[in-house]
């Protein structure tokens, strides 16, 4: 893994990182992966509590936390403590952005406030994620994302129309936020540039939520009701979606008419389907799909996987494998991508880690290192920092704050 820093675009930024889970620690390793400086701030002795969610990766690290932490160090503070709350406050008066998603004033009452920390550091950057509107009603309510989904309606237009509601198969909702909090917090490192100032940025949960029915809730309110689930199939797009081949599944989407057109001559060599005028447009595909589509996947199912695959290609139809998740992360597009990178791991010997998703110049930005062993930066970045000698760390272990 490459530890040069100095030609990534955030090369420079340092951000305090209080956050905990999943919304905040995905923010900050958005930022990491960009090229800045993450300070992961963790409990001494439990550190995040993902530590203890998902799979064991040696004796600290789990699936989950791996997951939303590379490229960070990991430095031990027990923010109870009036010294650790002060060495925090210290930290923060050498960062460009903070991060924190305590409970409602619970940031307030460690003394670790957007307007304390600001008395000393003008131009910070502060981003508080919350569970709700930290202005309205529900300011004090803990954020959970499954919450959150059935809240804003993301269950109810998920899954197939005889279901009950549905999540999503990952944290959207806290991913999501996490993404739309590193947004916000790049657009204020640009505005600073020009005003030397620095922001307050509230994200919340539930906004993000709402926010991401995108298309769906705009139908949803120009119909003045739920709109209908079609689970892997299109509202408006016939045909489109999951369609079992004779040897496994595979998406299919057919996006116009043309393609329809060769769709049906090229691929299931069903000329007559075309032909007919409740099959000829798409308004008229989907307002007709109950007789059409049984009629497809019947044709489709008398097929091999690869033949239709090939001949959907030709034909120039949008089309791919339904892949398991282990197939999809070791196929030879994620791997010849570099999707997917494997670091020596002191415990498990090694171990895989997702790399960024990005590209600049065509290069895929990379990972510089590996989620931190718990504390494993608690002395360098002190020592770095703020300038304590080895006997103030000893001192400061001693009395459990680091």
């Amino acid at each position: 893994m490459s530890n040069l820093n100095s030609s990534l675009p955030l090369a420079g930024v340092r951000v305090l990182d209080l956050s905990r889970v999943l919304a905040g620690p995905w923010c900050g390793m958005v930022l990491g992966d960009l090229g800045a400086e993450i300070i992961k701030v963790e409990h001494p002795k439990r550190g995040d509590d993902t530590r203890d969610w998902g799979l064991r990766v040696g004796a600290r690290e789990t699936t989950y936390f791996n997951s939303v932490n590379r490229n960070k160090r990991s430095v031990c503070l027990d923010l109870q403590t009036e010294e650790g709350q002060r060495i925090a406050r210290e930290l923060a008066q050498q960062s460009d952005v903070v991060i924190q998603n305590f409970k409602f004033g619970g940031a307030e009452k460690l003394g670790l406030g957007y307007d304390r920390l600001k008395e000393g550091n003008e131009r910070l950057i502060y981003c508080s994620i919350s569970g709700y509107d930290r202005r309205g009603p529900e300011a004090s309510r803990p954020g959970y994302d499954i919450v959150v989904q059935g809240e804003a309606g993301l269950m109810a237009l998920n899954g197939e129309a005889e279901q009950p509601p549905l999540k999503f198969g990952i944290a959207a909702v806290d991913l999501f936020t996490g993404m739309y909090s590193a947004q916000a917090i790049l657009a204020a490192l640009f505005e600073r540039q020009k005003t030397d100032k620095g922001r307050h940025i509230e994200m919340s949960l539930f906004d993000c939520g709402l926010m991401i029915t995108s298309y769906c809730g705009l139908e949803s309110m120009l119909m003045g009701d739920d709109p209908p689930r079609y689970g892997n199939a299109h509202p408006s797009i016939v045909p489109y979606g999951v369609f079992d081949a004779a040897d496994g599944p595979l998406v299919i989407a057919v996006g116009t008419n043309r393609q329809y057109e060769r769709f049906c001559r090229e691929v299931i060599e069903r000329p007559d389907l075309v032909d007919e005028e409740r099959f000829r447009t798409n308004l008229v595909r989907a307002a007709n799909r109950e007789e059409l589509v049984p009629e497809l996947k019947r044709e489709i199912g008398r097929r091999r996987r690869e033949v239709l695959l090939a001949r959907l290609r030709e034909a120039g139809i949008p089309c791919g494998e339904v892949l398991g998740l282990h197939e999809a992360l070791t196929s030879k597009r994620a791997t010849e991508g570099g999707l997917v990178t494997t670091y020596t791991h002191p415990e498990a010997g090694s171990t895989h880690v997702l790399a960024p998703p990005y590209r600049f110049d065509g290069a895929r930005l990379p990972v510089r290192s590996g989620p931190p062993k718990l504390g494993e930066g608690t002395n360098d970045v002190l020592q770095s920092l703020l300038g304590m000698s080895g006997e103030q760390l000893s001192q400061l272990k001693a009395e459990g704050v680091v």
